[in-house]
């Protein structure tokens, strides 16, 4: 029950945490110099610049210096919130990959630590690319464009780590289900990453489809889902599998993509949601949130798996593999 206490643990702490560390982050943005550039409207950014008509203040200008983007994260803009929301999320899941892999119990074994470790890069890799590309989206044309493939690469990464410790524990007992679904899983990911590198994509035009093709790849995972509640029974599957755990997830994940891609609230009221509160700041936090959810839904699973220990013929999806020999 070691991982399932971290996960209770854990969700406390990064509440605690972010509002702790947003606050300080105003205090020193107070006591900062906020000579060099002030913000500007809409209206005058240039236009690749241009992403939200319903975000009309606040904005940075184009800064064209790595150090005026970077120190940028202490100002007050209007992707304040998008670079600490990620930023504390990396920090606090690096810290978690950290205790695992070093407090982790004698009972997990090296490929148990694999697995998890495949969720908490992809974790991590997700909410560093997202954090670095709001703090540089503001450099210039061609450093806003790498930093965005990398954005929505992190992104299909996320997916890719965090199905394989799902499935490698839900077909425990199911050898070639897990390598097909896993390969599936993975493929998905790698045909996302590669149309995510084409330049016309990250564009405001293609918002939608950048939701939907990133909302695809994580309805894939329906697909196991399905089969083991099928095979083993929904009981099972909500007990066993985790299922309700990976439905929590995938409610924040859709939720927050569909009001990204409607830009909800902003769109209602204009100009109101400038600097905080926007749709893309509530995307974020539930992106880290349901990293958290799913984080918890897993660490029972794994559980579940080790405490059961070896497959027997009584549990779902066994496979004799001597026979298959």
């Amino acid at each position: 029950m070691l991982m399932v206490l971290c996960a209770d643990v854990v969700l406390c702490f990064y509440l605690q945490f972010a509002l702790s560390m947003a606050h300080s982050a105003e205090e020193f943005a107070r006591h900062v110099w906020l000579r060099g550039w002030q913000v500007v409207q809409f209206a005058q950014l240039p236009a690749w610049l241009k992403d939200n008509d319903f975000l009309i203040r606040g904005h940075r200008p184009a800064l064209n210096s790595y150090w005026g983007c970077f120190k940028s994260v202490f100002r007050i803009h209007t992707e304040t919130g998008n670079i600490w929301t990620h930023l504390l999320g990396c920090v606090l899941f690096a810290a978690i990959f950290a205790y695992f892999m070093i407090e982790a119990p004698k009972s997990i074994q090296w490929q148990d630590k694999l697995v998890f470790s495949a969720f908490f890069t992809g974790a991590v890799l997700c909410l560093g690319f997202s954090c670095l590309f709001h703090t540089l989206c503001c450099h210039s044309v061609k450093v806003a464009r790498f930093a965005n493939k990398l954005d929505y690469a992190g992104i299909a990464i996320l997916t890719i780590g965090s199905f394989i410790p799902f499935l490698y524990y839900t077909f425990y007992c199911g050898k070639w289900q897990m390598i097909f679904y896993t390969a599936l899983i993975c493929v998905l990911g790698l045909a996302a990453i590669l149309v995510s590198m084409i330049d016309k994509f990250a564009t405001p035009r293609f918002r939608t489809l950048r939701a939907g093709v990133f909302i695809g790849l994580g309805l894939s995972g329906v697909i196991p889902a399905m089969h083991y509640t099928i095979v083993a029974g929904w009981e099972s599957a909500v007990n066993d599998a985790s299922l309700g755990w990976l439905i929590l997830m995938a409610a924040f994940y859709i939720g927050g993509a569909l009001l990204y891609a409607f830009r909800i609230p902003e769109r209602l009221v204009p100009g109101c949601f400038d600097l905080w509160f926007q749709s893309h700041q509530i995307f974020h936090v539930f992106v880290v949130v349901a990293a958290l959810v799913h984080y918890y839904g897993i660490s029972r699973l794994a559980d579940f798996r080790l405490t059961r220990g070896d497959c027997s013929p009584e549990q779902p999806l066994f496979i004799d593999y001597a026979e298959e020999l």
